[in-house]
């Protein structure tokens, strides 16, 4: 497997598939590791950070359930691999950024990604379509177990995991899911729902992480700390009460739409479908905008030109990394939005 392979499909985030899918667009869970021999990466020697690379590459290499794995040196990968990979929530966009020797390890269903030298020396992530943090937990429990018979990680026995960022200190445990909440938007009552996640300890932040804005109504909710919880404690929490009640409130605010304003929302739902079958520029961010009302009509039943897998479809590759891998060539911000509106008028004439 190779990286222009693994671009051929939309990956697994955006699968649309998964409990309570036509809301939460994906579950994620983060564990950060850092080896106990070596200082935090803040303060590593460039020498420290290429031995860090090689003992963790080497040691995931080793692990059966990697034998197929895609090994990505990011520190090697151009400016638009990297781009693809943020995109593709495989690596985040401060290890894209940063400098100095780092990788990623990419399971073939693109579930698993881990990622060295990020924040901490090790992330485990696992993804999955829709509320699935239970599955999601027993995956990355196994991988974390096998990496910690052949590594002795950082850990106090009163603290538990250390990690780079005192936040992730305890379990070293973050839970994360994708939500796509434009009804609430619409009603104003996203703010009050916002606030009421804040007061919860959680963090409501955009697309990709801290310092993103929810482009396209969608929004990532994460714990905020991992110190006095146990990760059950955690999951079960997010799985079992905090997401289905969020979702609860975006399909009230969805019927008090049809309710209130059925004419408001259906020409918000078909404007934007015939901007994006028309327009001859758009940037990333009114692509976005646009698709967000067409996703919410196809979950409501109130548009049917095309599903929800081609929806998800155009959203992965009109992004600007996906844009220029596809196009075979770095472009500037005006010939991609050019590019990018000939991209979507055609593949919406295909359906």
């Amino acid at each position: 497997m190779t990286l222009d392979e693994l671009t051929l499909t939309t990956g697994e985030w955006l699968r649309g598939a998964g409990n309570l899918s036509e809301i939460v667009l994906s579950s994620r869970i983060r564990l950060a590791r850092n080896l106990a021999e070596y200082p935090f990466l803040s303060t590593a020697s460039s020498t420290e950070r290429t031995e860090i690379y090689r003992r963790l590459a080497d040691t995931i290499s080793a692990l059966p359930q990697e034998r197929d794995a895609l090994l990505i040196d990011v520190d090697e990968a151009d400016e638009v691999d990297r781009q693809v990979l943020v995109e593709r929530h495989l690596v985040s966009q401060q290890q894209a950024d940063s400098e100095g020797r780092r990788g990623v390890s990419i399971s073939p269903d693109e579930k698993q990604a881990l990622m060295i030298n990020e924040e901490d020396h090790l992330r485990i992530q696992v993804m999955g379509s829709g509320l699935e943090l239970y599955a999601l937990w027993s995956r990355v429990s196994r991988v974390d177990d096998a990496l910690s018979e052949r590594l002795a990680f950082a850990f106090n026995p009163e603290l538990g995991y250390l990690t780079a960022c005192p936040t992730n200190v305890g379990t070293g445990i973050r839970v994360s899911v994708m939500l796509h909440l434009p009804a609430l938007r619409m009603t104003k009552e996203i703010d009050r729902v916002a606030r009421a996640t804040r007061d919860m300890r959680l963090a409501v932040r955009g697309m990709h992480g801290e310092g993103t804005d929810a482009a396209g109504d969608l929004y990532q909710l994460s714990n905020q700390t991992t110190l006095g919880k146990t990760e059950e404690e955690i999951i079960k929490g997010f799985s079992d009460q905090i997401v289905p009640k969020i979702v609860e409130y975006e399909r009230k605010a969805r019927e008090s739409l049809v309710q209130t304003s059925p004419h408001l929302l259906d020409d918000k739902i078909w404007r934007a479908y015939g901007v994006l079958s028309n327009a001859r520029r758009l940037s990333s961010d009114e692509t976005q905008t646009l698709l967000s009302p067409l996703r919410m009509g196809i979950g409501m039943e109130r548009f049917d030109r095309f599903d929800i897998s081609a929806l998800n479809e155009m959203f992965l590759y009109s992004q600007p990394g996906h844009l220029q891998k596809m196009h075979g060539q770095s472009l500037c911000d005006e010939e991609r939005d050019v590019v990018r509106a000939d991209y979507l008028r055609r593949r919406i004439a295909e359906n």
